[in-house]
């Protein structure tokens, strides 16, 4: 059955928006939410906004989701006014208002819709070809971390449950291997013992956030390189985008996440191992930009940890996809029968380097501290 289309025209009267309707064009970037930007006319003038529809089987609350953005964007706003920043206007996300007021509207199809201000003179980045790429990225993901040291993180809701706590992502693993519900679990005996040598490791944050020796702060906890909005004239990073995943967490989930992504010498799913390594010039590369805007935000201690943040997220995206396999595919999509058993390895290959350049890593972290 073909799908019913979708009036745009007079799904965009729900939302306060300036001008005349003239029209939208389909964007066709991003795996989670369905994106179009909308034409206005105003006084002679192009106006125009980002309309996304809220896949709301992975975000199911759009009152929890929409409450942590407009917060965490009204906070960035507020910092950037106040220090005279020079893209105050387009520093972050500007979301429009229902005519009722809230953030977002439901249709009769119970598709869940928001509008945000278009963001002009920008440009996205979606391949690291340059150290200096790199270090913009941690620049502009420090300074995120930055304007917002003063935000009650804890405060936020949290959206998808347990999203990086690395103890229940390894009692989750556990449960996988209990269950094998693929059938696969005596193919994937080394994977499943690199793993569990580990389990201490899973621990160590999630303790820490309970002794009350790491602050709980607000976490993008997506943070890829084309989530940021570099400026056309500066090639500053401005904006950070694709704040749906925006909850209460740790600094080094962030941190962690950059590293895994953004300094691996091999692609997420490449098949020879061999390939894979930690770039130690990346790597300094994105600490000295991180630390440049975000080194008087943090502490001591997540200062010193942030190398161990590199590592536990790539074991917990190692543990998540090699869960996928033994669960029989069912979460991550997959290209081929053992497309979670490659992404598992690369991530515990990337591990194993991590753990070798440990020192390293801190050495580098220590001199921009």
């Amino acid at each position: 059955m073909a799908k019913k289309p979708f009036n745009i025209e007079n799904i965009c009267k729900q939302f306060s928006l300036n001008g005349e309707f003239t029209g939208y064009e389909k964007c066709n970037n991003g795996h989670i939410n369905s994106t179009y930007m909308l034409i206005f006319e105003e006084n002679g003038k192009v106006k125009k906004y980002i309309l996304q529809k809220i896949n709301t089987t992975v975000f199911k609350d759009p009152d929890k989701l929409m409450s942590n953005i407009v917060a965490v964007t009204s906070h960035i706003r507020k910092k950037n006014e106040e220090m005279n920043a020079p893209w105050a206007d387009r520093g972050t996300l500007t979301f429009s208002p229902c005519i009722d007021g809230k953030y977002y509207y439901i249709d009769e199809d119970d598709n869940c819709w928001r509008v945000y201000e278009y963001i002009g003179d920008v440009y996205t980045c979606n391949a690291i070809d340059s150290t200096e790429v790199f270090e913009n990225a941690g620049i502009a993901f420090g300074e995120f971390q930055n304007l917002l040291a003063d935000f009650d993180g804890a405060s936020l809701y949290e959206t998808i449950e347990n999203f990086h706590n690395t103890a229940s992502r390894f009692a989750d693993f556990k449960k996988a291997i209990e269950e094998n519900k693929s059938g696969r679990l005596n193919t994937v005996k080394e994977e499943v013992e690199f793993a569990v040598a580990r389990e201490k490791d899973t621990h160590i944050l999630v303790d820490m956030i309970a002794d009350g020796k790491l602050p709980l702060r607000v976490t993008h906890n997506d943070t890829k390189l084309n989530n940021i909005l570099f400026d056309n004239v500066s090639d500053k990073g401005i904006c950070i985008i694709d704040l749906d995943t925006v909850m209460p967490g740790l600094s080094l989930y962030d941190f962690g996440d950059s590293i895994r992504y953004g300094a691996n010498t091999a692609a997420e799913d490449e098949q020879d191992v061999s390939k894979v390594s930690l770039n130690l010039e990346l790597y300094e590369a994105y600490v000295k930009g991180y630390l440049s805007s975000a080194k008087d935000a943090l502490t001591d201690l997540e200062k010193e940890l942030l190398p161990f943040g590199a590592k536990i997220m790539t074991y917990e995206c190692g543990i998540r996809f090699l869960m996928d396999y033994l669960n029989g595919d069912v979460y991550f999509h997959t290209d081929y029968a053992e497309h979670n058993l490659v992404r598992a390895r690369t991530q515990f290959a990337l591990v194993a380097d991590i753990e070798k350049k440990m020192e390293k890593m801190l050495e580098i972290t220590k001199k921009y501290c």
